[in-house]
């Protein structure tokens, strides 16, 4: 099948329950041309680079997987979530399998269990899934198939989606009598911060990681926002007012702040911008890009920030500081309008600070790429790296 079909032509009945709470529907089966027109077509259209990636080799099967979960910040507050199986069509039962933690996304089914919908969960299958490992992926709190508000950068709740996700799917694999004997984690830009943090739990649950790659990941969010107050770069992009946006209104729901987002952005913008994070129609073009007309002017004083509520949230928002015991990769580019080199590094740096050193993390430079770019340039990257464990 060369052309994308929506993944409705492929229903095949009801969802299948295979235990209390897990719940699984198939989507479709994306044969070997299609996965290798995303990866010689579509992906190059959407990265604005040219990659050279290994052709898919087996056809691939989609799953929606449904399962119940918690909110960790609001007392464990029971929630309905959703994720992506992909399971290589080759008559095999046992896939090494991958976890992939996707980006910022603007639209709600911009996730993994709506392929169609997005292009790097495309490239991910055409590229592990058409090569043989499983593929999951987990739509966060507030996204899929959720009614909740985006948790947006809220860390507990991205270590809890996708833990219970990394149950659920095998849950499902169990019931296809699947087995997996390899978990590989990955992640781009806010994927990347999600599968650092969705790694320092599964350590912390003694699940064994066999290797976990990043590309373009805000590991620690308050040097990345300190950033783009105090120390801003020419190369900024004009889309970074979107961190603040959904963090702000992400932190006053999940850490129960009534009126924080009213705090940090002008009165003037703050009706779009809550339009925005609540995903429904607005001119959002009428939001600046200059974070000095979105924001109240006191939050480009360094001591106010670091003293504010938001300040001190976004403080807490990182991914890195413990001993890491998992082979990690992390990717940076060098030109990456909203992901510093600095950030980038971040996690290698502070590993490295550690007496003689924590040899586990390792920073690595896709060179002059963009953020799309770095995560394009990266895929391949984590597929050599990932079968030579």
């Amino acid at each position: 099948m060369g052309a994308a079909l929506p993944c409705s032509a492929f229903a095949q009945g009801a969802p299948v329950e295979v235990v209390s709470g897990v719940k699984y529907e198939f989507l479709g089966r994306w044969d070997v041309e299609r996965l290798n027109k995303i990866l010689t077509t579509d992906t190059p259209a959407f990265s604005g680079v040219k990659v050279a990636y290994t052709p898919a080799r087996n056809a691939v099967r989609l799953y929606r997987v449904t399962y119940d979960s918690v909110i960790p910040e609001k007392g464990n507050k029971p929630i309905a979530a959703s994720g992506l199986l992909a399971v290589p069509d080759t008559g095999g039962k046992s896939f090494p399998t991958v976890s992939y933690q996707h980006g910022t996304v603007y639209g709600r089914q911009d996730v993994a269990s709506y392929p169609d919908n997005s292009p790097e969960t495309q490239l991910m299958i055409a590229q592990f899934a058409g090569q043989g490992y499983m593929l999951i992926g987990a739509d966060y709190f507030g996204m899929g198939i959720s009614t909740e508000p985006e948790g947006y950068m809220v860390k507990a709740s991205h270590q809890q989606a996708t833990y219970d996700m990394l149950k659920a799917s095998q849950a499902v694999m169990a019931s296809m009598k699947l087995s997996s004997p390899k978990l590989f984690l990955s992640g781009w830009s806010q994927g990347g911060f999600v599968t650092m943090a969705m790694l320092e739990k599964l350590e912390a649950a003694g699940i064994k990681v066999d290797g976990a790659a990043t590309a373009s990941a805000p590991l620690d969010v308050y040097a990345l926002l300190e950033g783009m107050l105090t120390y801003p770069r020419k190369n900024d992009a004009v889309w970074l007012n979107s961190i603040v946006i959904l963090s702000a209104f992400a932190f006053e729901n999940y850490y129960g702040f009534p009126g924080l987002a009213h705090s940090v952005l002008k009165d003037e913008y703050y009706d779009v911008a809550k339009k925005a994070y609540d995903r429904v129609p607005a001119d959002v073009s009428t939001l600046p890009a200059d974070l000095r007309k979105l924001m109240r002017p006191e939050y480009f004083d360094p001591q106010y920030f670091t003293n504010s509520a938001y300040g001190k949230l976004a403080a807490q928002t990182q991914s890195y500081r413990w001993v890491i015991k998992s082979p990690v990769h992390n990717y940076y580019g060098e030109a990456d309008e909203a992901i510093t080199p600095g950030v980038g590094r971040i996690a290698m740096t502070y590993a490295q600070s550690m007496g003689s050193g924590n040899p586990n993390v390792e920073a690595i430079s896709t060179g002059a790429t963009t953020h799309r770019g770095t995560f394009a340039t990266a895929v391949p990257q984590w597929k050599a790296w990932f079968d030579s464990k």
